[in-house]
């Protein structure tokens, strides 16, 4: 770096201070991301202004932006239009989506709640799924991103359900979850969104009401998923134990019965998941409400 002027780079300089190799930095200039430096001699001097420009690529990257939509945004802003509103609503979108924070966990801990024995080949499963997460350095240590879902793992467990069964049933229930977010953010699209993201980049001012409509509609998925799946599991929860128990004691039917479903509910059902998936639906509905009043019948015993 120059003693004459603090803020002078060279190109090998300006890769030791950005973070950035030598040759992403050439690359980022011939995509016309980073501006040319100044040719001074044999040399190129790049200044305060091209780490500045390079940090905030790195910065969009984490984000999940593309060089394409990075370059789209720079040259928005370098055109004399703000990004506030842009970086607002990509924070605003990658914030949590949950009030549940993340713990940790002992593998001595981990050990105990599932059966007293090491279980390589499950604690392997349960990182892959994102179950559990592994800290550098820390063998002994995992970092668990939603405690609650481990919870419900031991439970079921506890309640005689095998680790192969159990994250079976993850990854089932997780494509069916990741469909109906797909869906509800397709619908939201179409219906709300469309109106802000006509212009690539949106306005600053677009895209802050955007990041607001995203908090006023963060909840409503979950909470028409979870009045869907409440009302669902007490009907088919109801149907499953008239099956198993009969009535007054009369043998029970040999096969399910039909039941009509309220017009309203199967059209709230279809625009959630689509006429498709109806069924499957009502179906991983009826299971989830089954395991939650397992594990809430099991909590009650241990209260007494």
């Amino acid at each position: 770096m120059s003693d004459q002027a603090v803020a002078e780079y060279r190109i090998e300089d300006l890769a030791h201070h950005s973070g950035a190799t030598v040759r992403t930095i050439r690359a980022y200039q011939d995509r016309g991301l980073l501006p040319k430096p100044e040719r001074r001699g044999r040399s190129n001097v790049y200044r305060d202004t091209h780490l500045a420009r390079l940090r905030q690529i790195a910065d969009l990257l984490d984000r999940g932006y593309t060089l394409a939509s990075i370059k789209e945004l720079l040259e928005a802003w370098d055109a004399g239009r703000g990004l506030g509103g842009v970086l607002g609503l990509v924070a605003e979108v990658h914030g949590p989506w949950t009030d549940e924070e993340a713990a940790r966990i002992s593998r001595e801990e981990l050990n105990e709640r599932f059966g007293g024995r090491p279980d390589d080949d499950a604690v392997d499963e349960a990182c892959e799924l994102g179950v559990l997460e592994r800290i550098p350095g820390r063998p002994d240590q995992f970092l668990v991103p939603s405690p609650q879902e481990l919870a419900v793992a031991a439970e079921l467990y506890a309640a005689g359900v095998p680790l192969s069964a159990i994250t079976g049933h993850l990854r089932e229930l997780r494509g069916q979850v990741e469909h109906i977010a797909s869906r509800f953010l397709e619908f939201t699209t179409e219906h709300v969104f469309a109106r802000y993201l006509g212009q690539v980049p949106p306005t600053d001012a677009d895209a802050a009401e955007a990041a607001t409509m995203v908090r006023r509609l963060r909840p409503l998925a979950q909470q028409t998923v979870d009045a869907e799946l409440a009302r669902a599991m007490r009907l088919f929860a109801t149907r499953h134990l008239q099956r198993h128990l009969g009535s007054a004691g009369a043998p029970g039917p040999t096969g399910p019965s039909p039941v009509a479903l309220p017009a309203g509910t199967v059209r709230a059902v279809q625009d959630l998941v689509g006429a498709d998936h109806v069924a499957e639906f009502v179906r991983a509905a009826t299971e989830r409400e089954l395991q939650a009043r397992t594990m809430n019948d099991l909590a009650r015993r241990g209260e007494r």
